[in-house]
């Protein structure tokens, strides 16, 4: 029996789930789009987007959409049973801990074999049935964890990793599963990536590789074992931060969704911003920064948020493209924003040995001054076009929402109090998932049964798989760094070329970082860029942290940069826009996140630090002075502000090209650290905003 999604106004089939239908997803969309309204009038009713068109549009960018709909038969129960047992056996090691090789394998292994029952082989393989070949990947994903469970001891004690024949045979069959297992689920960049570091020690000795890059020869043994035999490859901190932290709290996240949490979200957001000026594109920012923050999918965030906040945007008059790009921009930023950044501060937490609060905390002002720049853009661009915010009686009230979702936000709040009180993150995330079950209870609109909680361990488990994958695909990356020279090189390499200025060194390291993260997920490309790009700055005395935080921001941003933006690229195919002009509009809507890391690099007030006389590897720091603090934030948010406005055009009047121009250059001094530099952009930008207000004010004079 055919599974179609109709068209609401035709009846015609715009989307066809047969299980024999080789239709791809670009026929799919070009379909769906046919049917979008396509008026010159930016202000004309649009309604909600229909699903079959998120669907189509998430299909095409995110190669985690495209699974496997068995709705019956008992492959539908087995995949059930996998999935929950997977759940249940992670919150069962968080208390009962297993040998890191251990439980990183079985993570590993049965996340693949789910994978293969889960994601077809391509785009034009049955959706409704697991193919033949497919449960002979299940039994090799699985046949790699059973291999280690058995040999474990012998491994760890009588040959001390050392890699034998059977052992290259099974991690030959392990890394081969990785591979195809990532492709199907996060698309053939990391794959290729991965494979181009893997070939690299086979032919890192011979004559033709540059003098650079040439190493002692390495055998199967070598390559292997490393890979699959200690916790530098496959099983590496990038597993080891996906088993005990990311996938809790993904587990986390999928208990929220279940309790109705993006419906909290979407309705707080309207009552607070839908009725000021410009309000959907406020909305839009605020909504999908949160929820960006918790599913660490900026991709899915865009469709899943903007399917609802880019109509509302054009209805009131915002032009299509800017509208996909103020949703992509927003989505991003929330891998940056505490407290769960997409799960990254977790990663980067277990790659830098820094305490999670000390993360957080030092992302909160970046975060807020990112979002701060958005939200100036939106609204200045809707003083300039007077975009009108929506009907309040047709909002909901901020008391109607608390009252019947609020109080869905203290497993938020408990969240954090474990965190500050220094509760290990794991048991933090595992006991906040038991208090979200618990508060559920309180309200009828949001309480769990037996069957929602079940959905919810499914659900994570299902979520889970993408970074399971990519952090397994990226070990192998890091598995070659970590057996030949290669990352020492990378670091040299931006060194020698930064010729010992430390802002050329930062540009580099930018373009690097932006390079590497082009097209992947926030996880997998901070990984790349914090084993490659941040050991570049460690020469000039930058504290881990900055360096760090440096490179992640720049490894996110490439998901809104052109040519390769994925994340606009999916607003643009929900709102109808151009693809490339959304692009240019997510990164000038994206701008201050451009320029803080550098900010925070030369003051690193900004994190909240004081890295005053310590080393560059420190895990501990003082805060800096509260007046220096003080300093950081007022001059820095009025520098935002002030960019924002240049960037527009308008400050409660239009301005011309030379008056934006200056107040750019204002705000760029009021950002740059330094008494002087601040002092001059604080009359600049001070100057012209008292300047624009008066002339506001001023009686229009007419022309008779």
């Amino acid at each position: 029996m055919n599974s179609q999604v109709m068209d609401h106004n035709s009846g015609t089939p715009i989307y066809n789930d047969d299980a024999n239908s080789n239709d791809n997803v670009n026929s799919n969309e070009n379909a769906i789009l046919a049917h979008q309204p396509n008026a010159p009038a930016e202000t004309e009713d649009y309604d909600d987007v229909d699903p079959s068109v998120t669907q189509a549009i998430l299909e095409k960018y995110d190669r985690e959409s495209i699974t496997r709909h068995i709705t019956q038969g008992p492959v539908k129960y087995i995949i059930a049973a996998i999935c929950i047992f997977y759940s249940i056996f992670h919150l069962y090691i968080t208390f009962n801990p297993m040998p890191s090789l251990l439980q990183r394998s079985v993570h590993v292994g049965v996340g693949f074999a789910l994978i293969f029952l889960i994601f077809p082989a391509s785009k034009k393989s049955s959706r409704k049935k697991v193919a033949w070949y497919d449960w002979i990947w299940f039994i090799f994903s699985l046949s790699g964890m059973a291999y280690l469970i058995y040999e474990y001891q012998d491994i760890v004690t009588s040959r001390g990793g050392m890699a034998n024949s059977v052992d290259v045979i099974f991690s030959i069959i392990t890394v081969i599963c990785v591979l195809e297992g990532s492709r199907r689920i996060t698309g053939w960049i990391l794959p290729i990536l991965a494979s181009i570091f893997l070939l690299y020690p086979f032919v890192s000795h011979l004559s033709f590789m540059p003098d650079r890059l040439l190493t002692r020869p390495y055998d199967m043994g070598d390559i292997f074992g490393q890979l699959f035999l200690k916790t530098e490859g496959l099983y590496s901190v990038a597993i080891g931060a996906s088993v005990t932290f990311i996938f809790l709290f993904i587990l986390f996240g999928a208990f929220l969704a279940r309790s109705g949490m993006g419906q909290l979200f979407n309705d707080l957001a309207l009552a607070l911003a839908g009725d000021k000026k410009g309000g959907p594109a406020k909305v839009a920012v605020i909504s999908s920064g949160f929820m960006g923050s918790i599913n660490g999918s900026a991709l899915s965030n865009v469709v899943s948020t903007g399917a609802f906040t880019i109509p509302l945007m054009k209805k009131v008059g915002y032009h299509k493209d800017f509208a996909g790009a103020v949703e992509a921009s927003a989505s991003v930023g929330g891998q940056i924003l505490p407290p769960i950044m997409g799960a990254s501060a977790f990663i980067m937490a277990e790659t830098t040995g820094l305490p999670y609060s000390t993360i957080a905390l030092a992302a909160l002002l970046p975060a807020i001054l990112y979002y701060l720049g958005v939200i100036a853009q939106v609204h200045f661009r809707a003083g300039r076009r007077d975009l009108k915010g929506m009907a309040k009686e047709s909002l909901p009230q901020v008391k109607e929402v608390l009252k019947a979702r609020g109080h869905m936000l203290l497993p938020i709040v408990f969240l954090i109090y474990l965190l500050i009180q220094n509760v290990p993150v794991g048991y933090a995330a595992a006991y906040t998932i038991g208090f979200t079950v618990v508060i559920s209870m309180l309200r009828k609109e949001t309480r769990m049964g037996f069957k929602d909680i079940l959905g919810a361990l499914e659900d994570g488990a299902r979520q889970s798989l993408a970074v399971m994958a990519a952090c397994a695909v990226v070990g192998i990356i890091i598995g070659v760094v970590s057996l030949t020279s290669f990352g020492t090189v990378m670091t040299s390499s931006i060194v020698t070329l930064g010729a010992g200025s430390l802002l050329l060194t930062l540009i580099l390291t930018m373009l690097a970082s932006m390079v590497l993260g082009m097209g992947l997920p926030s996880i997998p490309a901070y990984i790349i860029t914090a084993t490659m790009a941040a050991p570049a700055l460690a020469g000039f005395d930058i504290p881990i942290l900055s360096a760090h935080m440096f490179v992640f921001y720049f490894g996110v941003f490439a998901n809104i940069t052109p040519p390769v933006c994925l994340a606009a690229f999916a607003g643009a195919g929900i709102s109808g826009g151009d693809p490339m002009k959304t692009g240019y509009l997510s990164l000038k809507l994206a701008l201050a996140g451009f320029i803080v890391p550098f900010m925070f690099i030369y003051n690193p007030a900004m994190l909240m630090i004081d890295p005053t006389d310590l080393a560059v590897t420190a895990k501990e720091f003082p805060l800096p002075p509260v007046i220096d603090i003080v300093i950081a934030v007022v001059t820095s948010v009025i520098g935002v502000i002030g960019l924002s406005a240049a960037l527009e055009g308008y400050f409660k009047s239009d301005m011309n090209t030379v008056t934006r121009l200056i107040l750019a250059l204002g705000a760029l001094l009021l950002i740059y650290p330094g008494l002087i530099t601040g002092a001059i952009g604080g009359v600049i930008v001070l100057g012209i905003a008292a300047f624009n207000i008066k002339r506001s004010k001023a009686p229009a004079v007419l022309n008779v």
